[in-house]
Parts: C-alpha cells; structure tokens; sequence
C-alpha cells in the first residue's frame, strides 16, 4: 500500500464469506475490530436482505458508533446504505424501469436456454429482480457451495452467457457475477460507479480508499474498481482475507492513534 486508507471496502461472497453465508465468526469479530479503526464498505451483487443476513445480523455487541462507519453497497452499488442512530437508511438507489426490466429477463434467460445452461433442478430462483439489477443464478439463489463451484470451475460458462446477452443489451450492463451469477444493471453502472459515488457522499477520496476482492482480473466483477485506480489487494477465499485483516488491523490502529 502507498498510503494508509481510510476506508476499506470489500466485495463480499468468496472475500468475506462463501457464497451466500454469514460471515464465519472469526471474520464478524475482525470486522468489528476493524469498524474502531476505519471506514468499512462491503460492495457486492446480492441484494439488501443478503448484505443483513451474511453480514449486518453476524456483528454482535456492535454499537451505533460501529454501525455508522458501515456504507453497504448492495447490487454492486446500485443502492446504498448507511446506519444513523442504529437506522439502516437509503442514500440513493438506481433502479431499473419496467422495460429495462422486462428486456433483461428475457435475454438472459434466452441466452442461458441457447447455450444449454438453463438448469431444470435447482434450488430457489434463476431469475430474480433486484429493483435495479437483474440477476441470473444458474441454480437458483439458494444452491450449495459445493454446488455452485463445480458448475462452472474456470468461469466460461459465465463469460459466455454473459457476452451473449451484452450483444442483445447494448444500453444495459451486463458483468459476471459470483460464482454462478450474471448481472444486469444500467449502462455504466459497475462497482466503479459505487466507488465513485462512495468517494462523492462520505467525502473520503478514492486514494485513501483500499479495495479487497477476489475477482480483480479482467473478467471479474471486481476489475472495474482496479481499472478505477483504487489500490486492490487480491484475496483467493474469506480465510485469505482473515490472514489479510489480522495484519492490517494493527497498521490501521497505530494510524488512528496518531
């Protein structure tokens, strides 16, 4: 790192816990650890409910003082979330018309039906509107881990489903999602777009900002932050980050003290 960040924010599922888990309690207790010291943003594809029950819900004995360094950034910053007074609030979301809506779920799923990845068992929904992205859940929202990693292992399925129906929606944004997901949001809205709206609100610039994530290479829903030129640190799994947080934790501390 150049400098020490005032804020740190993380993508979530495979950074800061396994796809669609809570944060193991290992994770909760450095991340309290981490909101006495810093700004904390967690940006991810899930939705509001997902960011409460993976994360939110697992911060027990958190304070209000806590809370209010918490910036959540659901649907890849489509939406954004502060605490004030132990509240959860909307700061801004931007949300999908009806015809965006409608043209995106038809092209995802047809594309997904053309390329033969449209499972017939699967656990909970593919499709799911997210009132500003749309997302596709090749077995459904509520699949195992183990499941979902041995679906698509290298990410082509992913790729090409998510270039097949970026052909059919050149107004929209379509990137690869988690492990078995494609998103679609409007055009130029990524997680760099949450970055620069995160930077404008909390009056903390983007180079003191650190991002963590565990698809910064250039297919990866996390690359946009990286092309951003926010200082990225890589991390293979929610472990990886744990090891990463029991060293910076520290740094940050001794920055804050000063």
């Amino acid at each position: 790192m150049t400098n020490t960040p005032r804020l740190v924010a993380f993508d979530l599922d495979d950074t800061l816990a396994p796809s669609k888990s809570p944060l193991d309690p290992r994770m909760a207790g450095l991340m309290l650890r981490l909101l006495d010291v810093a700004e904390v943003c967690v940006i991810s594809g899930g939705q509001l409910a997902q960011f409460q029950m993976q994360v939110v819900d697992t911060l027990e004995g958190a304070v209000d003082e806590q809370l209010e360094r918490l910036h959540l950034m659901p649907t890849c910053g489509t939406q954004y979330y502060r605490f004030s007074d132990g509240v959860l609030s909307q700061i801004y979301a931007q949300s999908l018309s009806d015809d965006e809506k409608s043209r995106a779920l038809a092209a995802v799923e047809g594309a997904a039906r053309e390329l033969g990845y449209w499972e017939s068992e699967t656990w909970g929904p593919i499709l799911e509107d997210r009132g500003s992205q749309i997302t596709f859940s090749a077995l459904g929202q509520a699949a195992p881990v183990a499941a979902k990693m041995a679906w698509d292992p290298t990410g082509e399925k992913k790729n090409r489903l998510r270039a097949a129906v970026q052909a059919v929606l050149p107004d929209l944004e379509v990137r690869s999602g988690g492990s078995t997901s494609v998103d679609i949001t409007r055009r130029g809205i990524d997680k760099a777009y949450g970055m620069k709206r995160l930077a404008e609100l909390s009056g903390i610039p983007l180079d003191d900002m650190l991002f963590v994530g565990d698809r910064l290479d250039p297919d990866g829903n996390d690359y946009p932050v990286k092309a951003l030129g926010v200082e990225c640190h890589s991390v293979r799994d929610w472990q990886d980050t744990a090891g990463y947080l029991e060293t910076l934790i520290p740094t940050l501390a001794v920055a804050a003290r000063a």
